[in-house]
């Protein structure tokens, strides 16, 4: 069934927490040195204790009040939305020509599910990437069978043997695999690359204030840029686990990190509103 509002506010709380353990992965990567992996983990840790404070900070507000439930709700009926041409690609672009050659969902299922309206025989796996043609394509007339509208899908697992659970937890398992292994590779590849005369001019770009008495508005500054770099990726958890390493090579300091990261909450936040604008 979809969650009401007032369910999914505790919910997205509990993701905040959980997407902060990906900072914690990535300072692991680190591990080999133990002075190292000490900033590491304190700058993972930043992420850590700032979600997790804040929901024990706004969480029992809420149970007691419901505020973030009418302040929501306020301001949504104070706007005119319209989610029509809302879709957001950005990413996507990218991803999904990768992820259609594992597996293509039935979208159609997946809101018959949330409705509460699905069947017991309900496939989640699309059977028909394209028009559904009833019969043998090739014997119905004025029906160009080649045509891409008309196409079987083509994915990994379709018409496989397996059965939905088994295909699900196998794409799971790649998933961990490819999320573990691309992270190392990063950490590794910043402490290859950032070294020498680079780290030295890394770390002065990266911790330098403002000139002047403009120094105060630094830490503003560095909110700004991480809440554009994390609009731009769609992800906290990919920024702040891109700076996590850097901690840990001491060109970034826990003072500077804690900016971008407050500014890498508030631009994730961007994601969910083209979400939501993008429901129809």
């Amino acid at each position: 069934v979809i969650p009401k509002v007032q369910q999914a506010i505790p919910m997205i709380m509990g993701a905040n927490i959980g997407t902060s353990v990906t900072n914690t992965i990535v300072a692991m990567g680190q591990a080999g040195n133990r002075a190292d992996f000490k900033r590491a983990f304190a700058g993972a840790t930043v992420h850590d204790m700032f979600n997790i404070l804040a929901v024990l900070i706004l969480l029992p507000l809420e149970t007691a009040s419901h505020y973030l439930f009418h302040l929501t709700e306020a301001i949504v009926e104070s706007m005119s939305l319209n989610s029509e041409n809302s879709d957001q690609e950005f990413l996507k672009i990218i991803t999904d020509p990768f992820v259609s050659l594992f597996v293509h969902l039935n979208k159609s299922a997946l809101v018959d599910i949330a409705k509460g309206n699905a069947s017991d025989d309900i496939k989640l796996l699309d059977q028909h990437c394209g028009i559904k043609v009833e019969g043998n394509c090739s014997d119905l007339i004025g029906i160009n069978c080649t045509d891409t509208k008309y196409r079987k899908c083509d994915y990994l697992f379709f018409d496989t043997d397996l059965s939905e659970a088994a295909v699900g937890a196998i794409l799971l398992f790649i998933s961990l695999v490819l999320l573990i292994s691309t992270l190392c590779v990063m950490v590794k590849l910043l402490q290859s690359v950032l070294g020498g005369r680079m780290a030295r001019a890394v770390k002065r770009t990266a911790n330098a204030d403002l000139p002047g008495r403009w120094k105060l508005l630094t830490p503003y500054l560095a909110m700004l840029i991480g809440a554009a770099i994390t609009i731009l990726v769609q992800s906290s958890s990919v920024f702040t686990s891109t700076l996590t390493p850097l901690v840990g090579l001491d060109l970034l300091s826990l003072e500077r990190m804690f900016p971008l990261t407050l500014g890498s909450n508030v631009g994730t936040t961007v994601t969910g509103l083209l979400a939501a604008l993008a429901s129809k």
